[in-house]
């Protein structure tokens, strides 16, 4: 696992990350029951980024062939198969009816670690470091009033909070029998302060059904600050705090920006047709007849056409009809998880190519934020699908035609 805050990485700022709190969608909470009119405690939440569900569908953009209107089904503020009870896209960690938390009590030097009495007491909660064939530490842990635990990993068990499976990145599908999962059943575990200012702090690993971790060296904790990544090879989350949530813009705003862009009466520029985003609500369908759609290459709007296709560049290649540019053709999709999103500005950018939209700010940060890629690696992709970033900038500006009336 990989923590990231540090900007020298390309990691989220503090000050630039922003979420809408409460009025987003798809959050499950974890907290305990409020009073009517009683705002439960939030520690912060945790939201996936990008990318489509192993084995889910995905765009043609997503995948490079391009030819024709296609269902859209990446996260995007949900997964695609629907968020269902622990397994969903986004997580607001509430504080507890009774905290849960653990922490360090005794520890002990063995060298027979799988006999030891720690590990077989399934109400004892322990972590095991093995530092030679010959020598490992056990740490027995105890009850900690001042905090509560929330787990994390690929396991369904009833220790793990929030549930999270690989993605596949850059949007793309693995043929045949699904892959093994890059994800630890039990991968990481966070525990929050359940008295002012908050403090929610990660570690590696999570305990199992027998209250166990087993590590083979020891393992550092990292305070979470607002747009801290956490890598979890296999998927990566995004954590937000309630200070960067307050100063977030709101799906609603996000929906008025929908609504004035399509009142603005966008054209397409060959056809004359009028072009519309779709509304959220119409679900992840294929795109209709005023699905905007763009040149990634040049940022010109226009309505769907099967023309201009340059076979000779690739199957994804069309040429603009208007600057002649040849590049990909792709629709047009309003980013629509708002903790993703830097600012309220209109939505005027596109991510390249997979065309998601939002403001120039969110559109230029992430493009210049390095996401992790399997162990090793990092590069940019759209937050929103987790598509690979490609062209010089990542993103694209839309030029969109205005009605000749």
């Amino acid at each position: 696992m990989v923590l990231e805050g540090n900007p020298d990485v390309g990691s989220p700022r503090t000050s630039d990350l922003q979420h809408p709190g409460s009025q987003g969608s798809c959050i499950l909470s974890s907290g305990e029951d409020v009073q009517p009119g009683e705002e439960p405690i939030k520690y912060g939440e945790l939201i996936v980024l990008g990318c489509c569900e192993e084995g889910g569908e995905e765009t043609e953009a997503q995948r490079g062939e391009v030819t024709g209107p296609r269902a859209h089904s990446c996260y995007n503020g949900c997964l695609s198969s629907g968020d269902k009870g622990r397994r969903r896209s986004r997580l607001a960690l509430n504080r507890r009816p009774h905290a849960n938390g653990v922490k360090p009590d005794v520890m002990h030097h063995i060298s027979t670690p799988l006999v030891s009495k720690a590990l077989s007491n399934r109400g004892q909660h322990s972590i095991s470091y093995t530092l030679s064939r010959s020598h490992s530490v056990i740490v027995e842990y105890t009850h900690d009033s001042d905090t509560d635990m929330f787990q994390i990993g690929r396991s369904t068990e009833n220790m793990i909070d929030f549930v999270v499976t690989d993605t596949s990145p850059g949007g793309g599908v693995a043929e045949g029998p699904s892959p093994q999962s890059t994800i630890s059943r039990y991968a990481c575990r966070i525990l929050c302060d359940r008295r002012p200012p908050y403090t929610a702090r990660i570690y590696a690993a999570g305990f199992d059904a027998s209250s166990n971790i087993f590590l083979g060296v020891e393992n550092e904790s990292n305070v979470l600050q607002d747009g801290s990544l956490i890598d979890l090879c296999g998927a990566t989350l995004l954590w937000r705090t309630p200070a960067g949530l307050l100063r977030a813009p709101t799906l609603k705003q996000l929906e008025a920006q929908r609504q004035e862009a399509n009142a603005a009466r966008p054209q397409c520029p060959v056809g004359l047709s009028t072009l519309a985003f779709p509304s959220p609500a119409r679900g992840r369908t294929a795109p209709d007849k005023q699905q905007p759609w763009v040149y990634v290459r040049c940022g010109h709007v226009h309505g769907y056409h099967g023309w201009g296709c340059r076979q000779e560049r690739g199957p994804q290649e069309r040429e603009c009809p208007l600057c002649r540019l040849v590049g990909p053709y792709v629709p047009l999709w309003l980013g629509q998880e708002a903790g993703l999103c830097l600012d309220p500005g209109p939505p005027s950018h596109a991510f390249a190519p997979c065309g998601h939209v939002c403001s120039e700010k969110t559109a230029r940060y992430w493009a210049q934020t390095p996401l992790p890629h399997g162990t090793h690696a990092f590069h940019a992709a759209c937050p929103f699908c987790g598509a690979w970033l490609t062209g010089e900038h990542g993103c694209v500006r839309l030029i969109f035609q205005g009605p000749l009336d």
